[in-house]
């Protein structure tokens, strides 16, 4: 769990995760996202709270990590690193992203739709670099 690849690859992620979750929501869909909010207001904070960002970020890079490693079964690369992050993807934006829709006012279905597009890029491509970590830092099978 605590391996040189696990850890190596946590960080490569939770880097993607912090700057491009930035890059994807932060600054190219923001004004999209803003024309398509439900009634909540006061819903996102105009400040992040860096520490929590920066902790979130590293923790789902390291579930990503550990549950890929298991996942792959020994077959990594970018490939099914890519595959493994839409799938988690399709888990959050669009499964979890419907529920949301349908039990707050926080976004129209406008929007729901397109975070799942790009939720799937986002964890699509943490998941590619995953991927691509553990291809480069493993030799033959690892073992539990």
């Amino acid at each position: 769990m605590f391996s040189k690849t696990n850890l190596l690859s946590t960080l490569a992620a939770a880097i993607w995760a912090y700057f491009g979750g930035y890059l994807l929501w932060g600054i190219l869909s923001v004004d999209f996202f803003n024309d398509h909010l439900g009634s909540a207001t006061g819903v996102m904070r105009d400040v992040p709270d860096m520490v929590h960002l920066i902790l979130g970020c590293i923790i789902v890079a390291f579930a990503i990590s550990t549950i890929y490693r298991k996942w792959a079964n020994s077959n990594y690369g970018a490939g099914t690193g890519f595959t493994f992050g839409f799938w988690i993807a399709i888990l959050i934006g669009l499964g979890e992203g419907l529920v949301n829709f349908a039990t707050s006012n926080i976004s129209d279905i406008t929007a729901t739709l397109v975070n799942v597009i790009i939720t799937i890029i986002f964890y699509g491509i943490m998941g590619l670099i995953v991927g691509l970590v553990y291809s480069k830092t493993t030799s033959g099978p690892v073992t539990a």
